[in-house]
Protein backbone atom coordinates (compact mmCIF):
# COMPACT_ATOMS: atom_id res chain seq x y z
CA UNK A 1 0.00 0.00 0.00
CA UNK A 2 2.85 2.41 0.84
CA UNK A 3 4.39 1.75 -2.57
CA UNK A 4 1.13 2.52 -4.33
CA UNK A 5 0.78 5.84 -2.53
CA UNK A 6 4.39 6.77 -3.30
CA UNK A 7 3.89 5.84 -6.95
CA UNK A 8 0.70 7.89 -7.11
CA UNK A 9 2.43 10.99 -5.70
CA UNK A 10 5.33 10.54 -8.10
CA UNK A 11 2.97 10.34 -11.07
CA UNK A 12 1.04 13.41 -9.92
CA UNK A 13 4.27 15.38 -9.65
CA UNK A 14 5.38 14.30 -13.14
CA UNK A 15 2.03 15.34 -14.62
CA UNK A 16 1.97 18.68 -12.83
CA UNK A 17 5.48 19.53 -14.04
CA UNK A 18 4.90 18.23 -17.54
CA UNK A 19 1.66 20.10 -18.13
CA UNK A 20 2.81 23.67 -17.54
CA UNK A 21 1.00 26.00 -19.92
CA UNK A 22 3.18 27.19 -22.79
CA UNK A 23 3.29 30.85 -23.65
CA UNK A 24 0.77 31.83 -26.29
CA UNK A 25 2.33 32.26 -29.73
CA UNK A 26 1.33 35.93 -29.81
CA UNK A 27 3.29 36.64 -26.60
CA UNK A 28 6.40 34.95 -27.99
CA UNK A 29 5.99 36.85 -31.26
CA UNK A 30 5.56 40.17 -29.46
CA UNK A 31 8.60 39.62 -27.27
CA UNK A 32 10.80 38.61 -30.18
CA UNK A 33 9.69 41.64 -32.21
CA UNK A 34 10.33 44.02 -29.29
CA UNK A 35 13.70 42.37 -28.71
CA UNK A 36 14.65 42.75 -32.37
CA UNK A 37 13.50 46.39 -32.50
CA UNK A 38 15.38 47.26 -29.29
CA UNK A 39 18.56 45.54 -30.49
CA UNK A 40 18.42 47.42 -33.81
CA UNK A 41 17.95 50.70 -31.96
CA UNK A 42 20.93 49.99 -29.72
CA UNK A 43 23.09 49.30 -32.76
CA UNK A 44 22.04 52.62 -34.33
CA UNK A 45 22.52 54.53 -31.10
CA UNK A 46 25.99 53.07 -30.64
CA UNK A 47 26.84 54.07 -34.20
CA UNK A 48 25.36 57.58 -34.11
CA UNK A 49 25.85 58.64 -30.52
CA UNK A 50 29.05 60.44 -29.66
CA UNK A 51 28.94 60.61 -25.87
CA UNK A 52 31.29 63.19 -24.34
CA UNK A 53 33.81 61.49 -22.06
CA UNK A 54 33.03 63.87 -19.20
CA UNK A 55 29.29 63.07 -19.21
CA UNK A 56 28.35 61.33 -15.99
CA UNK A 57 24.79 60.33 -15.29
CA UNK A 58 23.20 58.87 -12.24
CA UNK A 59 22.15 55.29 -12.95
CA UNK A 60 18.55 54.52 -13.74
CA UNK A 61 16.95 53.04 -10.66
CA UNK A 62 13.45 52.60 -12.00
CA UNK A 63 12.08 49.21 -12.90
CA UNK A 64 10.27 48.82 -16.18
CA UNK A 65 7.23 47.34 -14.51
CA UNK A 66 4.60 47.58 -17.25
CA UNK A 67 4.14 48.32 -20.93
CA UNK A 68 2.51 51.67 -20.14
CA UNK A 69 5.54 52.72 -18.06
CA UNK A 70 7.95 51.64 -20.81
CA UNK A 71 5.96 53.64 -23.37
CA UNK A 72 5.80 56.72 -21.13
CA UNK A 73 9.54 56.71 -20.46
CA UNK A 74 10.61 56.12 -24.07
CA UNK A 75 8.16 58.72 -25.41
CA UNK A 76 9.31 61.20 -22.77
CA UNK A 77 12.97 60.87 -23.70
CA UNK A 78 12.17 60.79 -27.42
CA UNK A 79 10.34 64.12 -27.14
CA UNK A 80 13.49 65.72 -25.73
CA UNK A 81 15.80 64.63 -28.57
CA UNK A 82 16.59 67.32 -31.12
CA UNK A 83 16.22 66.54 -34.82
CA UNK A 84 19.38 68.49 -35.62
CA UNK A 85 21.84 65.65 -35.01
CA UNK A 86 22.82 63.66 -38.10
CA UNK A 87 21.08 60.29 -38.26
CA UNK A 88 18.98 61.01 -35.20
CA UNK A 89 15.63 61.62 -36.96
CA UNK A 90 15.73 57.96 -38.07
CA UNK A 91 16.49 56.87 -34.50
CA UNK A 92 13.59 59.00 -33.20
CA UNK A 93 11.31 57.40 -35.76
CA UNK A 94 12.35 53.92 -34.66
CA UNK A 95 11.82 54.81 -30.99
CA UNK A 96 8.31 55.94 -31.96
CA UNK A 97 7.74 52.67 -33.83
CA UNK A 98 8.84 50.64 -30.81
CA UNK A 99 6.68 52.61 -28.39
CA UNK A 100 3.75 52.43 -30.79
CA UNK A 101 4.09 48.66 -31.05
CA UNK A 102 4.30 48.21 -27.26
CA UNK A 103 1.37 50.57 -26.71
CA UNK A 104 -0.73 48.74 -29.30
CA UNK A 105 0.07 45.45 -27.55
CA UNK A 106 -0.90 46.97 -24.19
CA UNK A 107 -4.21 48.28 -25.50
CA UNK A 108 -5.09 44.93 -27.02
CA UNK A 109 -4.08 42.73 -24.09
CA UNK A 110 -4.47 44.72 -20.90
CA UNK A 111 -8.13 44.97 -20.00
CA UNK A 112 -7.83 46.80 -16.71
CA UNK A 113 -6.09 50.12 -16.61
CA UNK A 114 -3.52 50.73 -13.92
CA UNK A 115 -3.06 54.21 -12.52
CA UNK A 116 -0.84 56.34 -14.71
CA UNK A 117 2.76 55.69 -13.64
CA UNK A 118 4.78 58.58 -12.31
CA UNK A 119 7.56 59.95 -14.43
CA UNK A 120 11.09 58.94 -13.37
CA UNK A 121 13.29 61.59 -11.76
CA UNK A 122 15.95 61.78 -14.50
CA UNK A 123 13.26 62.37 -17.14
CA UNK A 124 11.60 65.10 -15.05
CA UNK A 125 14.97 66.76 -14.54
CA UNK A 126 15.75 66.72 -18.26
CA UNK A 127 12.36 68.21 -19.11
CA UNK A 128 13.14 71.14 -16.84
CA UNK A 129 16.36 71.88 -18.79
CA UNK A 130 14.93 71.96 -22.33
CA UNK A 131 16.72 75.20 -23.19
CA UNK A 132 20.05 73.32 -23.36
CA UNK A 133 18.88 71.44 -26.43
CA UNK A 134 22.09 69.62 -27.42
CA UNK A 135 23.05 68.59 -23.91
CA UNK A 136 19.52 67.42 -23.17
CA UNK A 137 19.41 65.52 -26.48
CA UNK A 138 22.64 63.68 -25.75
CA UNK A 139 21.53 62.77 -22.25
CA UNK A 140 18.09 61.67 -23.53
CA UNK A 141 19.76 59.42 -26.13
CA UNK A 142 22.00 57.90 -23.46
CA UNK A 143 18.93 57.32 -21.27
CA UNK A 144 17.05 55.70 -24.15
CA UNK A 145 20.01 53.35 -24.58
CA UNK A 146 19.87 52.48 -20.87
CA UNK A 147 16.10 51.90 -20.99
CA UNK A 148 16.53 49.62 -24.01
CA UNK A 149 19.17 47.62 -22.13
CA UNK A 150 16.79 47.28 -19.18
CA UNK A 151 13.97 46.29 -21.51
CA UNK A 152 16.06 43.56 -23.13
CA UNK A 153 16.95 42.18 -19.69
CA UNK A 154 13.31 42.24 -18.57
CA UNK A 155 11.19 41.33 -21.59
CA UNK A 156 8.82 39.48 -19.25
CA UNK A 157 7.66 42.87 -17.93
CA UNK A 158 5.81 43.34 -21.21
CA UNK A 159 3.29 40.71 -20.08
CA UNK A 160 2.46 42.62 -16.89
CA UNK A 161 -0.46 44.95 -17.31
Amino acid sequence: MDYTLALLFSLLQVFSVGTAAPLPVEVVTMKSKVKWMAEQLIIKLDKELQVPSDLTLSPLTDDLDSPSYIVMVLEGYNSLISDTFGGIPQVKSEISSLTGYIDQWRQGHCSELRPKPSMPGPLQELQSRKEFIHTVSIEALVRVREVLDLLLKNLDQLETC
